[in-house]
């Protein structure tokens, strides 16, 4: 079995980094339980979402695509590909998820459908996990890291594919290691003329990562990316109209130290995000733009002593933002912005972790910095491995999310903004087994979150018929996560995994609220793949969604005087991929919606039907 290995701070698998490498070991076999102090400082708990070494030959080439499978996550789009989509965890909204690139924070500050619009193409992301207790400002539902890392220590690899309405795609990505020092470097272009009228899109991604184990020095680990796309988003943000567009730049760039000196282990942390936006409610005129700046650094240490690991740590957070409508009004404009607004936040935490033969428990406390005052935060946790292979465990925190800038700040035609929203809290119970036993694999996931002063867009008839922003109702959501599978690595049948989540959610307040409601009510996955004829493989993915809630639908585009309230209806979706694989090449043909279901995720917003692409790899290195 091959592994790799982490920055490790001290020798216990309490503290290892999950996201720097360092080397790679070959061993028979490995069993590793206790809790983790990475990537999040004072994170309590990690459920994979995704894994590219088992999921490699499956029929997604987004990390949208990806994520849709898990459980846990509630992708909801609104175009191909990746266009533009939302991530909901655990019946959380898109803003109450912490987005963690190799577990640097770089959560937008006025969205959160700009936080995982990151620069990374799917070939460099090795797994994407979701953590739980992170009592910092922003991750209410919880955190999602994305981990980047090379497919082999030194190679070249190109992708090109194309398809149906015009799809073209793109990449070269490589590795080099030499020593003490790695490089992983990436390049794509993806675009689309659209499945429909104003849906296609363009959008390029250059990312790269370097590590270096500097002795002494210590471990740096740099990572810098750039994207920039544009989409028509044809009923994107008001489904009556077919003629907006929208065009984002992001740029960022993070590099963190680490130092292991005997029992003590110290690290830091600098990163910076910038942001641009244009949205055109007529396609060609623009209506809003903004440009955001997010900055933050984060500094901790860790001592391992006999009575177990101790993490004593803090961060701070800077976020600015130039907007034609977000923020307070410029006495002289700063070129096309005419508003501005910046905030400071910062958190505080001590943790302990202690592990013993079957058992591990962990504890933090911790105080939030915010512009609203302080909050303070804390986490419980615990494990038991009773057999090898079982795990249970058993957890609870509190979490926070600020108001974002669009929160407190957007108005429109059909909007009124709220200068007084404050910061939401939850209190998090969850429950968990996992058995792992040769080709085997099941677990278990119950969990109950009690959150209040829920920020929404509430419909106001006493406004002039309105939306409003406003936290009038608190949220109890309750959920069960149950996946299993069987994979090994010979023989005609590959893999067969089988996933089912479900969430209730009950609001306290009878208000007519546009998206607190919209959860995913049931959610099933069966995926399979079969090799044959020595070199061939199919991989199949069966989806079965369930929405709660309603929508408004508009018969006839650019008129918003005729509509008519629907619920959301349950769908389902197959996807396959048909794969040739020799030496250094390899040949796909992808389908996805084979079945041509009529489906939507927000509003009423038609999600792209059939849609077959095919494509090669050449993977040149070792």
């Amino acid at each position: 079995m091959s592994i790799l290995l982490l920055a490790t701070q001290g020798a216990s698998a309490q503290t290892v980094d999950t996201t720097a490498v360092l080397k790679t070991l070959r061993i028979r076999e490995v069993g590793v339980t206790g809790s983790q102090t990475a990537p999040a400082r004072n994170a309590q708990s990690h459920t994979p979402l995704f894994d590219r070494k088992a999921q490699a030959p499956a029929p997604v080439q987004t990390l949208e695509a990806a994520l849709r499978l898990a459980p846990s996550v509630d992708v909801r789009e609104r175009g191909g590909k990746g266009t533009q989509a939302d991530i909901f965890i655990r019946g959380g909204s898109f803003d109450q998820t912490m987005v963690l690139l190799n577990g640097i924070d770089f959560t937008d500050a006025r969205t959160g459908h700009q936080s995982h619009a990151l620069p990374v193409d799917l070939d460099c992301i090795s797994a994407v996990e979701l953590i739980d207790g992170v009592p910092g400002v922003g991750a209410y539902a919880g955190a999602v890291n994305i981990r980047t890392a090379p497919l082999r220590p030194t190679y070249l690899r190109l992708e090109a594919s194309g398809g149906q309405y015009g799809y073209g795609y793109g990449n070269l990505s490589g590795a080099v290691s030499a020593g003490r020092f790695s490089v992983l470097g990436a390049a794509s272009y993806r675009r689309s003329d659209g499945y429909r009228h104003n849906t296609d899109f363009s959008n390029y991604n250059a990312f790269v990562r370097a590590t270096y184990d500097g002795g002494r020095a210590g471990f740096f680990d740099l990572q810098a990316g750039w994207q920039d796309r544009d989409f028509g988003s044809n009923g994107f943000y008001a489904a009556y109209n077919p003629d907006q567009w929208e065009h984002t730049a992001t740029a960022l760039g993070s590099l963190r130290w680490l130092k292991t000196a005997g029992r003590f282990s110290l690290g830091a942390a600098a990163s910076y995000r910038k942001n641009f936006d244009r949205y055109d409610w007529t396609r060609g005129t623009a209506m809003n733009r903004h440009n955001t700046d997010n900055v933050g650094a984060k500094l901790w240490a860790d001592c391992d002593w006999a009575a177990g690991v101790t993490t004593v740590g803090g961060d701070y957070a800077f976020n600015h933002i130039y907007s034609t409508n977000l923020g307070d009004k410029l006495s002289v404009p700063e070129g096309h912005y005419t508003h501005a607004k910046a905030r400071h936040t910062g958190n505080l935490w001590l943790r302990h972790a202690k592990r013993w033969r079957h058992f591990d428990a962990a504890a933090s406390a911790g105080v939030s910095l915010t512009p609203y005052g302080t909050s303070a935060l804390w986490s419980l946790s615990a494990g038991y491995a009773p057999a090898a292979g079982l795990r249970l465990e058993a957890g609870a925190w509190q979490s926070m999310r600020l108001p974002t800038f669009t929160d407190l700040y957007y108005t429109s035609p059909a909007q009124i903004n709220n200068l007084d929203l404050t910061p939401e809290h939850a209190v998090t119970y969850r429950l968990g087994v996992d058995y792992l036993k040769r080709s085997w694999n099941l677990s278990a996931q119950a969990y109950y979150r009690s959150g209040r002063d829920i920020i929404d867009w509430v419909w106001r008839e006493d406004m002039g018929s309105k939306w409003h922003s406003e936290q009038t109702s608190s949220l109890d959501t309750f959920g069960i996560e149950l996946a299993g599978g069987y994979t090994v690595s010979e023989g005609f049948l590959r893999r067969v995994t089988l996933s089912y989540g479900y969430i209730t959610t009950d609001r306290n307040a009878d208000v007519i609220a546009k998206s607190a409601m919209d959860f995913m009510r049931h959610k099933a996955a069966l995926a399979v793949e079969v090799h044959f004829l020595r070199r061939m493989s199919l991989a199949l993915t069966g989806s079965v969604y369930d929405r709660n809630g309603s929508y408004t639908h508009y018969p006839e585009p650019g008129n918003a005087s005729l509509n008519e309230e629907r619920d959301y209806k349950p769908y389902f979706l197959l996807d396959g991929r048909l794969q040739w694989e020799k030496g250094i090449c390899r040949l796909y043909v992808d389908a996805t919606n084979i079945t041509d279901t009529r489906y939507c995720d927000i509003g009423g917003i038609r999600l792209p039907g059939f849609w077959c692409t095919g494509g090669v790899t050449l993977t040149i290195g070792k």
